[in-house]
């Protein structure tokens, strides 16, 4: 080899060096482009934090897409409407995590479906009751709470009761992140969803159904056939459904309010929902990096007028028009 040749690489070197760099500049300018075309709210994404962010151990914030945390969201619901402990949330969690990674599949071993796996032939109901997030949610839980001892067994073995999986050992791995799923929606944890605000017009009677749905006559859900002012700085009006809490104890109608509100951010993705007001806190879709903001009194987040009539256990939905 020539001394030309020896000294090739070296020469190569500060060329390779340079071209890694172009590409880096590249990358970070089409992230940018992509960041800047969102309306600065990134990739769609949700993350469930307990309370101080850790939860003595229970785990760190759970980062999730809007499928899963639209499911966990559901999941977490149900239980609350039907007034179950807080241990059964996390074992139906930490089951829909095992079975289907919280994705309501179409697909399974056998005949299995949903987001708990469960399986028409084996008398959980018909494809599409399976398919229902709710009903899946509502049977996991009336299976649960006839296991005789249910509240004194490690989570795994709860699970196992019910599932008759033929892995029996493999929801405890999920215990930790779904005690943070828990305590963020159902307990003094908070939810957060970042991502672009919806361009296309939501869903508010869906909005309206599913609340329905899922807590009957413990919840008063207004109509919401008509839109509420434009928020300021948008061209398009949006159509509120406004979620009251009629009756019961104020700490049983405070959690539910703290629900409801989470479902509809863990929900936004979906069913086009752009803000969402509960207790003197605002979310808006696409700013403040998807967090919770504090609302001054008498204005939203956006300064849009706020009902200064709004009880602390009211949650105020809007949705894109």
């Amino acid at each position: 080899m020539s001394p030309t040749d020896h000294s090739s690489p070296r020469r190569r070197r500060p060329l390779l060096k340079i071209a890694g760099l172009l590409v880096l500049l590249a990358l970070g300018g089409y992230l940018v482009v992509q960041y800047q075309s969102n309306g600065g709210g990134g990739a769609p994404h949700c993350t469930a934090e307990a309370p101080g962010g850790q939860s003595g151990g229970a785990g760190e914030p759970y980062e999730m897409s809007p499928e899963q945390a639209g499911n966990a969201a559901t999941i977490a619901a149900v239980g609350v409407a039907k007034g179950v402990p807080d241990r059964a949330l996390t074992i139906a969690l930490a089951t829909a995590m095992q079975e289907s990674g919280l994705r309501n599949l179409d697909h399974g071993d056998r005949d299995s479906l949903g987001l708990f796996q469960q399986r028409p032939s084996q008398g959980w109901g018909t494809p599409q009751e399976i398919r229902d997030p709710v009903y899946a949610a509502g049977i996991f839980y009336d299976r649960l709470l006839d296991v005789r001892g249910w509240e004194r067994l490690p989570l795994t073995d709860a699970a196992q009761e019910v599932q008759l999986s033929g892995f029996p050992g493999a929801y405890a791995k999920h215990e930790s992140n779904a005690t943070v799923l828990t305590a963020a929606f159902a307990g003094g944890g908070s939810v957060t969803c970042g991502g672009p605000a919806p361009t296309e017009p939501g869903r508010p009677e869906q909005v309206r159904a599913e609340l329905v749905r899922i807590f009957g006559k413990q919840v008063r859900v207004d109509n919401p056939a008509a839109p509420a002012p434009a928020k300021a700085g948008a061209g398009a009006p949006e159509a509120e459904v406004t979620v009251g809490q009629p009756q019961g104890p104020a700490d049983s109608a405070f959690r539910r309010a703290r629900v409801v509100a989470y479902w509809a951010v863990a929900h936004s993705h979906d069913l086009g929902i752009a803000r969402v007001s509960y207790a003197s806190r605002g979310w808006t879709a696409g700013a403040a990096g998807g967090a919770w903001q504090s609302e001054r009194a008498g204005s939203g987040r956006s300064g849009a007028p706020r009902d200064a009539t709004a009880q602390a256990d009211e949650v105020r939905i809007f949705v894109h028009r």
